[in-house]
């Protein structure tokens, strides 16, 4: 249980990030050049770890554990989706100057969203256990249907509510904010279930999204034209999905009594074993693309 003196020291540290970030968008719109961007992203990612070592003290190591993990699959499928976010500012014409304000305001949206689902999620899950075998399950679709190449720049067509705000004339930036808006939920309905399956805590779900959104502004700018050169990225989340689908169902089994399965006793998967699984295919995955990437060079 997160006691509250937790809750009010991060709430207050994510409230003061969001509006340094937002500000600092709003004083100076315009594109960000690769070195900023860098610099951001690893002061973000610093950060991100620096929170995690605040909890392993004063929450204890599994809660970081699980921080960490829920944060690095949160952050990996946010490379991921932002495959959909170049093809949405590109199909909207957006002005590379007036991404950075959007980006933010799309960054509002998704907090004030998934916390919404994260609490809905959190008393669906303290009511009804039976939820993992659901949640479960879909992981190990979306980790099929992303790891055979779901992902990318199919994967998001103009709404016909933005089709027909466009007609209205609402304004080019307006469009891009609701598209993001509205891509986000579509985003949140395979993340939020992933991260709740590494851990029960709603406040380790939620901070484990806002740190990895927070620092997404910056890595649409880091990553923009190098996101198409991870090609095994979708290969890598489609299997940290289906691990934690088959996480979340086994702890399904034990929350309603089924201890064996055809002779054999039901795993529990550590939070450890869980952390150790996530970085591993990330690292492999991201070790391979850059070895593709080096031989298509040549």
């Amino acid at each position: 249980m997160i006691s509250t003196h937790v809750w009010v020291i991060t709430g207050c540290l994510l409230l003061a990030l969001f509006s340094f970030d937002l500000i600092h968008a709003a004083r100076k719109p315009r594109a960000v050049k690769t070195l900023e961007a860098s610099l951001w992203t690893i002061f973000y990612i610093v950060l991100a770890l620096g929170f995690a070592l605040y909890l392993s003290q004063d929450v204890g190591a599994e809660a970081s554990n699980e921080f960490i993990a829920g944060w690095l699959t949160e952050y990996s499928l946010s490379v991921d989706n932002l495959f959909v976010f170049i093809i949405i500012f590109r199909t909207l014409n957006v002005p590379a100057e007036r991404i950075q304000s959007v980006l933010m305001a799309g960054i509002a949206l998704a907090l004030l969203f998934r916390g919404i689902f994260i609490a809905i999620g959190a008393v669906i899950i303290h009511q009804f256990v039976g939820i993992f075998y659901l949640f479960g399950i879909f992981l190990l679709y979306t980790g099929w249907h992303v790891g055979r190449g779901g992902g990318g720049d199919d994967d998001w067509k103009e709404p016909r509510l933005i089709q027909s705000l466009r007609r209205k004339g609402m304004s080019t930036i307006s469009l891009a904010v609701i598209a993001l808006g509205i891509t986000d939920v579509l985003f949140a309905v395979d993340s939020i279930p992933a991260i709740f399956g590494l851990t029960n805590e709603p406040f380790i779900v939620f901070t484990a999204n806002a740190f990895a959104l927070l620092g997404l502004r910056q890595l649409y700018f880091l990553l923009g034209n190098m996101a198409e050169k991870l090609v095994f990225l979708s290969h890598g989340l489609g299997l940290i999905l289906a691990f934690i689908g088959f996480k979340l169902i086994f702890e399904a089994m034990d929350g309603t009594g089924v201890k064996e399965i055809l002779g054999l006793k039901v795993p529990h998967i550590s939070t450890n074993f869980s952390l150790l699984t996530i970085v591993s295919i990330l690292a492999i995955t991201i070790f391979a693309s850059v070895i593709r990437a080096g031989r298509t060079r040549e």
